[in-house]
Order: structure tokens, then sequence, then C-alpha cells
């Protein structure tokens, strides 16, 4: 992070201190390792403001002291509030369409044999993300629901991880971007929007996970959707993350980053590129990390 500056950063009804902008970037990083540098000021003024004047204090100092309190819940807050949920059913058409061609079909046969796929959508945010992939397998073949292959969903916001889980989406969100037969077969009229059906609610488990804390689920995973995320970390946190993931797939097993980002540090040489942002797991021993 930059040297701390005195003074404001940002002017205003809550003036915003050099010492606390590096108090909620530090917990944060603590927290979560998203790593927030001084140009990031504005958006976390214009963030945390609706926190202050929700809980009625009268400075970002006294909310940095509530932050520091123990077992409040404000820190909870403060992640959902500074996190970025920029999400769409699709996202990235490219990745689909591999999916589609090259990676599903292999796995539906593998589960029609009776045998087990796993799939893991790494920062699912709000849930669209998996959906897209349950639908692209149930575009291959409309009984996947009924067969081991299964998509994991995780998110360090509990308020996301709640929106995927239920699955209700407005209708022009869905209009805009699922294809219209999948729309009518799998998405049930609600109100002004629709909600995800029985088939591709028993393809995905919703599960709250920290990437940067242990992860509780053993593996292997035949495909790792992780995009747009390790762009918040700082480089340590990256190479170990690529570890992380390394290790959790099976080999020949895909891995799926933003456009923005790049496989580096000791867990490259587990991974040849094969397209735009797509990495395949190849037969390398995973680099060891820890939690």
């Amino acid at each position: 992070m930059s040297a701390l500056r005195k003074g404001n950063l940002i002017e205003g009804d809550y003036p915003l201190t050099g010492e606390d902008f590096r108090d909620i970037a530090d917990m944060l990083y603590a927290d979560a390792r998203i790593f927030l540098t001084e140009n990031k000021a504005s958006l976390v003024y214009s963030r945390l403001i609706k926190r202050l004047r929700a809980l009625n204090l009268e400075s970002f100092s006294d909310y940095c002291a509530l932050l520091r309190e123990e077992d409040n819940g404000e820190r909870q807050e403060m992640l959902s509030a500074l996190t970025t949920n920029v999400t769409r059913f699709f996202r990235e058409r490219h990745h689909f369409d591999h999916l589609e061609h090259s990676v599903l079909p292999p796995l539906l046969a593998r589960a029609r044999r009776g045998e087990r796929a796993r799939l893991w959508s790494a920062a699912c945010s709000s849930g669209e993300e998996p959906y897209s992939i349950a639908l692209t397998a149930l575009h291959l073949d409309p009984r996947v629901a009924d067969l081991d292959i299964k998509v994991l969903a995780t998110d360090i916001d509990p308020r996301m991880i709640a929106h995927g889980r239920e699955g209700l989406y407005p209708e022009a969100a869905l209009v805009e971007d699922v294809p219209p037969q999948a729309l009518q077969r799998y998405f049930a009229k609600e109100g002004a929007g629709r909600r995800a059906g029985a088939d591709l609610r028993r393809m995905i488990a919703f599960r709250r996970l920290n990437l940067n804390a242990a992860w509780p689920m053993r593996g292997p995973f035949d495909a790792i959707f992780c995009r747009n995320v390790a762009i918040y970390f700082d480089d340590a946190t990256q190479r170990a993350l690529w570890a992380k993931f390394a290790a959790m797939l099976a080999p020949g097993g895909w891995l799926y980053i933003g456009h923005s980002e790049r496989v580096d540090g000791p867990a490259a040489a587990c991974f040849d590129s094969a397209g735009v942002t797509s990495y395949r797991r190849n037969t390398a021993t995973a680099p060891e990390v820890s939690s």
C-alpha cells in the first residue's frame, strides 16, 4: 500500500482521513485479502457512508472503532459493502462455449456411466454464473439433473449466497442473456421475475466460503470458474490461490479466470494455457501452500 498521507483523503460531511482509510484497508485485507490502495478512497467513501448514516455515527473514526469491536457483525457488513458483485448470465460467453463443446461432453459420458463429475463456481456472486454452468449442461442433456454431476457455488458474502439460493431474477436480466427455450423450461414466472426451477436447484449447492481461508471440500473438481476475483488480491495472495486451485483440480481439469488475470508463480507449471483465460491442469505436482 502507498505511504499513508496526512489529512483528509475525501472531504465532505464525514471526512475520510488517511488513517481511517488505512484502518479500513487493513481490516479488509485481514478478513478477505482484498488489497486496497488510496486510489480506491472514493469507492470506500461512497459505499461506507451509507453504513455511517444507518448506524448514526458521526465520523469514520467512530466507524473504525466499531469495526474493531468483536462479534457485532459490522465487519461482515463492511465486507459486503466493499466487494463488487458485477455479474450476469453467460458473462464472458467464450468460456461457456468452451465448456459446452470441449469440457462437458466427456463429463456427461462419465456421469452416464454412474461416475461423478464436479464443477465449482468460486466467487459466484448472486448465482448467475453457476446457473449458467448448469444451463449449459442441461442444454446438452435435459436428463443431467438426475446424474451425479453437481456444481458447487461459493462466495464470501452471505447475502449473495442467499440470493443465489433463492434463485429469483428479474425478467429483463433473464430475457437478455438466457436462450428462450431454456428460459421457458427451467425458470418459472413469479411476480415481476422468474425463479430457477427444480432441475437447476438440484444441480447446484450454494455455500459461503472465503477463498483465502481453509477450504472444507476435498475435490477433485473437473472445472473451476474463478473470474475477475484475483484482480482484487495482491501478488502473493494470487500466487497462493492458483496453487490451491491446482491442488483441487483433477488432472485434465479446467480453470477459467477473468480477462485481465493470468496464472503465475509456482502454480503456473501445473497449467497449460488453452485459449483465452482458459487453463488445463496437467500432471505436475501442485506446490504446497498454507491455508
